[in-house]
């Protein structure tokens, strides 16, 4: 049914099948895959931190904004990533490195407090673990979503762009 005054298009009707390049139907919770995605790829990139984070660029929140995407809505500071296999993560293996990761960034947040300075977490002796930790999580979630693991991280702003427009 074509509704008056529309112009004909080869994309009647169809909304897109990826985002970011990742198939949206292929993941149920894509949404909430792109926000952990997000987070992991921040908390993996030393350079990040330091020309983003430590420097205060806008547009790329903070550790903390990291964090509160990575276990927002998928609760993974009180249960494990395993329990959202097969809609947030494709296999075992993905869940299983996610777990390593939130494990470590969430010791080091309790350690160092919600609401310290970005350089208080750079510091910590355990913060080049945590980052191994989340660029190993890093490369497979992105690897699996056809994706280049080393481009830079996407702003907050362009997250929510592409969370809406699919």
């Amino acid at each position: 049914m074509q509704q008056a005054g529309s112009v004909k298009s080869s994309r009647r009707g169809r909304r897109s099948t990826t985002i970011g390049g990742m198939p949206v139907n292929d993941v149920p919770w894509w949404r909430w895959r792109s926000n952990v995605r997000s987070a992991l790829h921040m908390l993996s990139d030393q350079t990040f931190q330091h020309e983003c984070w430590l420097a205060g660029l806008p547009g790329y929140g903070d550790v903390t904004d990291a964090v509160y995407r990575l276990v927002e809505d998928t609760w993974l500071d009180n249960w494990s990533a395993e329990k959202y296999v097969g809609t947030i993560f494709r296999d075992a293996q993905e869940a299983q490195l996610v777990d390593a990761a939130v494990l470590r960034v969430l010791r080091i947040m309790h350690q160092v407090g919600a609401d310290a300075p970005v350089a208080s977490y750079l510091a910590h002796p355990a913060w080049p673990e945590a980052v191994g930790a989340a660029r190993e999580a890093h490369v497979l979630l992105a690897g699996n979503d056809g994706e280049d693991p080393d481009e830079p991280p996407r702003s907050l702003e362009v997250l929510a762009i592409m969370l809406r427009t699919v």
